[in-house]
C-alpha cells in the first residue's frame, strides 16, 4: 500500500465490467489504474464510421430491470442518452404470401403474470391449441427456484416440453425472447439462464421488461463517457497496453489483506495492492497466477457469436423503432438512422443471435439475404434502393450458456486475497448481458476495497430490480 495509505488497484480490461469496477474503486478512495489493450474503452460495445454513418458493432438493448447498468449510466453521465418504453411493446413480423403477418407483444396494467395474458392469448403465430397451454409454462416458470443448481442440468426447451409447450410455441414465442437474451435457442440454452430472464424480466414486476436503447452511438455512450468519468474520478487509463501476466508475492489461499501484486504489461510493470481482472472468458486464464480460480476453467465455456448486418436504404421503409421477425435471418431490426447521423434515407441494423451458421457466410451474400428479408417484412422496402450494406461479426460475443456452464463461471473472489474477477461470464446469476457485466464490476470492486482494508465506503450491491418512472427517457 502507498505511504499515504491509499490502496492501489489495477483493473485489467476496459469493457463495461472493468469501467464499472474502476469507477467504484475510485469512488471508494483507491488509486486506480485501468489497462486496456484496445485504443478505446467499451469492450464489445463500440462504434465505427462507414460510408458517412456512425455504426455500432452490434445492437445492445437493456430492460428496465437492469438496475446496475442504469446506475452505471447515471455515474458516467449517459442516462440522458437512452430511451425506454412506457410499456413493453414489441411488434413481431413474419413473411406471408402477400404481405408480412404481424402480432404484438404488449403488457397490460394487471399484476404479473396477468399483465401478459391478453398478448399471449392473441399471439397468432402460436396455434390456438398450443396458445391455451402457454399459461401452464408461465405459471411454472414463476415458481422456479433460481438458486437450485439442478436448473443448470437441462435445456430450456426440454423443460418447456415437459410443461406442455409444443414445437411452434417454443420456436415462435419462447425463442423470440431466449435468443437475444441468452444468445442461444431454447434447445441449447441452460434452463438456469432462461428462467432468470423470464422471472426477473417478465414475471416479477410488470414494468421490468420494458425495453431501453441508446439514442447515440454506443462508442459515445459507453467508451467516451466512461473515459471522461474515469478521468474526473482520478483514475489513470492506459490504452493500447497488453497485459502479459498477474503475479503475486503471496501464496494462493493465504491470509487476509492485499496480495502485493505485479501486473506485467507491454509498457512495464504495475504494482498493486489489489487487482481486478475483467477480461473475456476465453483469455482470462492466460494472465492469472497458478490455481487462482480453484479448478474452474472459463475457457471451457466456449463462445456464442452474434452477427450484425447494417443496411442503408435511400428512403424510410418502416416507422418502427425496432421489430422482431420469425422465419427470416433478420431476427431483430433496429432503426439507427438518427444515432448514425444519416442525412438521407433510413439505416437499419439487423442483429442475429446464436449466429454460428452465419460466421462463414460471405458478407455480400449475407447482406443480400438480409435485404431480401427486410423487403418481405416492410412493404416500403420493396422498391427502395439499397445504398450500402455492411456486416460485422463478433465470434466471441458471449460465453455459451449451455447446461453445465455454471461450473466454470468464477465468483468474484479468487484463491488469492486481493485478486478479483469481473466480466459478464462470471457467476453473477445473470445471462451474458451488459447488466451482468456491470454487476460483476461492482461486486469485484467491493472485494478489492475490502481486501485492502478500506471499508469506509463500499459501492452498494446492485438491487435485483428497481421501479422507474414511466417516462420514455431515463434521467
Amino acid at each position: 500500500m502507498s505511504p499515504a495509505g491509499t490502496p492501489k488497484v489495477v483493473v485489467v480490461g476496459g469493457g463495461l465490467a472493468g469501467m464499472a469496477a474502476a469507477l467504484a474503486c475510485a469512488d471508494g478512495g483507491a488509486s486506480v489504474t485501468l489497462v486496456e489493450k484496445q485504443a478505446r474503452l467499451g469492450g464489445l460495445t463500440w462504434s465505427f464510421d462507414h460510408d458517412g454513418l456512425t455504426m455500432d458493432n452490434g445492437q445492445h438493448v437493456f430492460l428496465r430491470c437492469c438496475s446496475a447498468y442504469l446506475d452505471f449510466l447515471d455515474r458516467t453521465g449517459g442516462a440522458g442518452d437512452v430511451a425506454i418504453q412506457d410499456r413493453l411493446d414489441v411488434t413481431v413480423l413474419r413473411p406471408g404470401p402477400l404481405r408480412a403477418e404481424r402480432a404484438v407483444l404488449r403488457r397490460g396494467g394487471a399484476r404479473p403474470p396477468l399483465h401478459l395474458a391478453r398478448s399471449l392469448l392473441g399471439y397468432q403465430f402460436v396455434p390456438s391449441a398450443q396458445r391455451a397451454r402457454l399459461g401452464l409454462a408461465v405459471a411454472a416458470l414463476a415458481r422456479v427456484d433460481l438458486d437450485d443448481p439442478a436448473l443448470d442440468e437441462e435445456t430450456f426447451a426440454g423443460w418447456l416440453s415437459r410443461h406442455f409447450q409444443g414445437p411452434q410455441a417454443i420456436s415462435e414465442l419462447w425463442d423470440l425472447i431466449c435468443l437475444p437474451t441468452v444468445n442461444l435457442p431454447a434447445k441449447e440454452a441452460s434452463l438456469a439462464m432462461a428462467a432468470k430472464v423470464f422471472q426477473t424480466g417478465l414475471l416479477r414486476e410488470s414494468s421490468a421488461a420494458d425495453i431501453g436503447w441508446s439514442r447515440v452511438p454506443l462508442g459515445l455512450l459507453h467508451g467516451q463517457k466512461g473515459a471522461t468519468a474515469l478521468g474526473k474520478a482520478g483514475a489513470q487509463v492506459h490504452l493500447r497496453t497488453n497485459v502479459h501476466a498477474v503475479t503475486s508475492r503471496s501464496a494462493a489461499g493465504g491470509g487476509e489483506g492485499g496480495g502485493n501484486f505485479t501486473v506485467r504489461t507491454s509498457s512495464g510493470d504495475l504494482e498493486a495492492d489489489a487487482v481486478i481482472v475483467a477480461l473475456p472468458h476465453y483469455c482470462t486464464e492466460d494472465v492469472l497466477p497458478e490455481g487462482a480460480l480453484g479448478g474452474r476453467k472459463p475457457s471451457r465455456l466456449t463462445s456464442s457469436p452474434i452477427v450484425n448486418v447494417h443496411v442503408h436504404f435511400d428512403r424510410q421503409v418502416t416507422d418502427l423503432p425496432f421489430a422482431a421477425s420469425l422465419g427470416t435471418p433478420a431476427q431483430w431490426v433496429f432503426d439507427r438512422t438518427s444515432a448514425s447521423g444519416a442525412d438521407r434515407g433510413q439505416y437499419l441494423a439487423v442483429s442475429i443471435s446464436a449466429a454460428d451458421s452465419y460466421l462463414g457466410s460471405r458478407p455480400d451474400r449475407l447482406g443480400q439475404e438480409v435485404v431480401g428479408a427486410l423487403r418481405q417484412l416492410f412493404p416500403r422496402a420493396a422498391d427502395a434502393e439499397v445504398l450500402s450494406t455492411f456486416v460485422t461479426k463478433e465470434r466471441h460475443a458471449t460465453f455459451r450458456a449451455v447446461p453445465g456452464s455454471a461450473a466454470h463461471r468464477a465468483p468474484a473472489r479468487t484463491m488469492y486475497p486481493g485478486l478479483l474477477m469481473a466480466g459478464s461470464w462470471t457467476a453473477t446469476g445473470w445471462p451474458p448481458t451488459m447488466e451482468s457485466a456491470v454487476r460483476s464490476g461492482v461486486v469485484a470492486a467491493r472485494g478489492a476495497l475490502v481486501s485492502t482494508g478500506q471499508r469506509r465506503w463500499l459501492p452498494p450491491l446492485p438491487e435485483p430490480a428497481k421501479p422507474m418512472s414511466s417516462d420514455k427517457e431515463v434521467s
